[in-house]
């Protein structure tokens, strides 16, 4: 199993140590433009394998995409990040661009490639990415809703001061501030509703912290997170090498699926070895239907653009 991370910045060496320490991958390339960046980045986590019990090689290189020919997974992270006060979709400009060069020239070299877009903003660039690679719909996924989902959970096991394996809980819609629709009403704690354990004013501030769990992140730390989004990455990755049937809330292109159709937008889907084996179409309340409609609304506009 070959896995290529295009773009070796903070994001993308966290997806390819925590793909390499699960140690499910025979090959991580990691590629960037800056020179003996991505090198010196792989040289670096090589150098953890012996202390961290992997055996999974880890490679560098500076823009040759002939070293990620035959890659199975290929995961692109390249793009400026946020900065405090930018939204997402503030980056589609600059970003637009980079992605469209990095899908096309990946799929060039592996034309069986499944992409994962962590690009920002990410629906977008999901859709970017099939519009220029013709690629099946079900072989390129775009990563947002399993962070988002994570940073959900996070909040509530926060507001119920519960173990976080305790929680369950999936966040739907696009990848933005304002587009996220974490689905507090199925929400969980050990199969129990978690309107059972806090109030409804709580439960409404894990909604707001969660919608906003970017840019959190961005205010304290200067720039976009790096750990979470890389530990979503290698959870899609680990899914679909090892065809594990996993349901994550990802950014798939819709096709009628919740009354929506020609954009890429984050709801749950089973990840296998074919990347997307199924969405699945969950029963959203009136109001949960109307947030979506209107998250997708939000994430068309942002389409426009490209």
């Amino acid at each position: 199993m070959k896995v290529t991370v295009v773009g070796a910045g903070a994001v993308g060496a966290s997806c390819a140590e925590y793909i390499a320490i699960k140690d499910f991958a025979s090959e991580v390339v990691l590629l960037d433009i800056k020179e003996g960046f991505a090198e010196g980045k792989a040289m670096d986590l090589m150098q953890t394998a012996s202390l961290n019990g992997f055996d999974t090689k880890i490679t560098g290189s500076t823009s040759d995409y002939k070293k990620t020919a035959g890659s199975d997974i290929a995961v692109i992270t390249s793009g400026i990040p946020r900065k405090p006060g930018m939204t997402r979709e503030e980056l589609i400009g600059i970003n637009a661009g980079i992605v469209k060069s990095v899908a096309t020239s990946l799929v060039e070299q592996s034309p069986n490639v499944i992409l994962i877009v962590v690009s920002n903003p990410m629906d977008t660039m999901t859709y970017l990415a099939h519009q220029v690679t013709g690629l099946p719909k079900h072989r390129i996924i775009g990563m947002g809703g399993a962070l988002d989902s994570a940073r959900f959970k996070y909040r509530l096991a926060e507001a119920l001061e519960a173990p976080i394996s305790d929680v369950d809980g999936m966040v739907i819609g696009g990848h933005s501030d304002k587009g996220m629709v974490p689905l507090t009403r199925l929400a969980t704690r050990n199969s129990v509703p978690v309107s059972e354990f806090i109030s409804e004013d709580r439960l409404n501030q894990v909604l707001e912290d969660t919608k906003v769990g970017g840019a959190t992140l961005t205010k304290l730390l200067g720039t976009s997170a790096w750990y979470a989004p890389g530990a979503a990455v290698s959870g899609l990755v680990q899914a679909i090498a090892c065809d594990q049937k996993k349901i994550f809330p990802c950014s798939a292109l819709l096709d009628g699926e919740y009354g929506l159709s020609d954009l890429c937008i984050g709801v749950p889907v089973v990840l296998g070895r074919n990347g997307i084996e199924k969405i699945v179409e969950i029963n959203l309340s009136d109001a949960e239907k109307v947030k979506l409609q209107e998250s997708a609304a939000g994430v068309k506009k942002t389409n426009e653009s490209i």
